[in-house]
């Protein structure tokens, strides 16, 4: 009788003969199967539930699952009814956008784990119907919980319900799920920055969480505003502030439940995945670029010194899937912290983002520009505001005089009025500079196999900060603004037009100044004569425009 093909034993001689062929070849793909990822196989034929799906960090997160963990059995996404768009809407919506290009080529038919659940966040029970809570409960084992409230400036009354109360929801619901392996909560690097060493632990809130909650719950919006200064001294917003308290909440009512808390640092587009400079929002440092690339920011208040501490989206992400894995394989003992930070293994600071980016605007230019890029971060803060008078409010309300006086709509005011709001948010994290302990981050990192270094790397080291900034501004410019890479050529040449523009409005700025002011005195001829020849010789001296 023949024996069944698995108990088959080869010679030894052969074995190695094949092994060294398979090699000499390129590779053991032959003979001996390659090593795949440990993490992606964690991932086979469970089912995950994801808060935040929609935002910036929830986007790539379900790209990445989809694209690098493919046998994934359902993952769930929790959605809202908005603007007229129920959940499944929302998510066909999703699904239309250039990010899932990629996973849909690579992984056909993908899109179809993806489930739909009506909830949200700030209702009880998070809104969640009877029959999707018993489906969620009975079948999902891992929970990334991403959804947040990022603005600055939000009520604090909305950021308690969205950030804490809705952290607390989510916890109770997992409290029910019988096959839970892992809760991963995405938190900030900054809800401790009234502290300047910021280590891999969870710091006691200045007022624990239930007397905030038992306050603005009786409170108006009014009066709630009114305290709010109060109830977050110490912290420059109301963001920063209620991730703090979540994460206190999460230690005092997870119980046993398998938790853990990835803190990133300043979230920025995407270093590889799924294409460089993949971005999708004007928040923080890219509203600063765009900014700066139309020539509307000119000034800003900065310590140039310090660390700008940015972290591209795709890292942090890499990051939260392996900690999900780890935490689920491992079951450490404690709720363990991972703060996902760039300043420790790779400095960056803001006056070299400065000098990094300036070059790269004016060589890859917007349409649409106001006037020529130029600006700068200053340390002084009286000199800031010198050159935010002349250089934003002067000209934005003279242009928009002479727009009105034309019967046309003022847009410069508007405008600015909207970004120096911004600034005023952003000014805090640009004046002040923190030192970020990543102990648990790179004992995971020694922890996962090549293999997962590989797909899913979170080792910020090996970024080349120019070749990113450069991928930077490229994708705001091709998925933040639609503008397509063919169109530099041109964008270049409209720049060139603004540049003489320029040129020439400084130099009858100064024929005029002198015209009025110097020509009424002796010898002022002679002098403008020589100035002129020196403009010119300086003008000839400026180095050009790429084109």
């Amino acid at each position: 009788m023949a024996e069944p093909f698995c108990c088959l034993v080869l010679p030894d001689c052969l074995i190695c003969f094949a092994v060294e062929l398979a090699i000499d070849r390129g590779g053991m793909s032959t003979m001996v199967e390659t090593r795949s990822s440990p993490v992606a196989n964690f991932y086979k034929e469970r089912s995950i539930l994801i808060t935040g799906a929609t935002g910036f960090m929830g986007k790539v997160l379900v790209e990445k699952l989809l694209r690098s963990c493919s046998e994934t059995k359902t993952i769930y996404v929790l959605l809202r009814p908005k603007e007229g768009q129920e959940p499944k809407q929302r998510l066909d919506e999703l699904l239309k956008t250039k990010i899932f290009d990629r996973a849909k080529k690579e992984q056909p038919g993908c899109i179809s784990k993806l489930v739909p659940i009506h909830g949200d966040l700030t209702l009880p029970g998070l809104g969640i119907s009877a029959s999707d809570q018993s489906l969620l409960t009975s079948n999902v084992s891992i929970v990334f919980h991403s959804a947040a409230t990022v603005k600055f400036d939000e009520p604090l009354k909305r950021s308690v319900d969205m950030n804490v109360l809705g952290t607390r929801r989510l916890v109770e619901l997992c409290h029910k799920m019988t096959h839970l392996e892992a809760l991963i909560h995405v938190s900030t690097a900054y809800c401790n920055c009234d502290r300047k060493q910021v280590d891999e632990v969870v710091y006691d809130p200045p007022v624990p969480p239930q007397k905030i909650i038992d306050t603005i719950q009786w409170m108006d919006e009014d009066l709630v505003g009114i305290l709010t200064p109060h109830l977050i001294k110490g912290r420059p917003n109301t963001y920063t502030y209620t991730k703090a308290l979540a994460e206190t909440l999460l230690v005092e009512e997870s119980g046993a439940l398998p938790v853990a808390i990835v803190r990133p640092s300043i979230v920025t587009a995407a270093w590889k995945e799924p294409f460089p400079g993949w971005v999708d929002n004007f928040n923080g440092p890219t509203g600063l670029i765009v900014a700066t690339s139309k020539g509307i920011l000119r000034s800003m208040h900065c310590k140039s010194s310090n660390i700008a501490d940015l972290i591209p989206v795709d890292v942090v992400i890499n990051l939260v899937i392996t900690v999900a894995w780890y935490t689920a394989s491992h079951r450490p003992n404690s709720i363990l912290v991972y703060n996902c930070c760039s300043g420790s293994s790779n400095k960056l600071t803001w006056g070299g983002v400065e000098r990094l980016a300036i070059p790269l605007i004016l060589r890859h230019p917007s349409h649409g520009v106001f006037f020529y890029p130029n600006g700068s971060f200053t340390n002084s803060r009286l000199w800031n505001y010198l050159s935010v008078f002349l250089y934003h409010h002067v000209p934005s309300y003279c242009i928009d005089l002479v727009a009105v006086l034309t019967g046309n709509k003022p847009q410069l005011v508007p405008l600015y009025r909207k970004l120096h709001r911004a600034i005023q948010c952003l000014e805090y994290f640009t004046t002040h500079e923190w030192s970020f302990n990543s102990n648990n981050l790179l004992m995971l990192l020694e922890k996962i196999s090549p293999e997962d270094k590989q797909e899913f790397n979170f080792d910020i080291k090996a970024l080349h900060w120019p070749t990113y900034l450069e991928d930077y501004i490229l994708g705001i410019r091709q998925f933040l603004l639609k503008e397509e890479l063919s169109s530099l050529p041109s964008a270049r040449k409209s720049l060139k037009r603004i540049y003489m523009y320029t040129k020439m409005a400084h130099f009858l700025l100064i024929f005029l100044l002198w015209k009025v002011v110097f020509m009424r005195y002796n010898g002022a001829r002679k002098l403008w004569f020589i100035f002129i020849s020196m403009v010119v010789k300086l003008y000839n001296m400026l180095p050009r425009i790429a084109s």
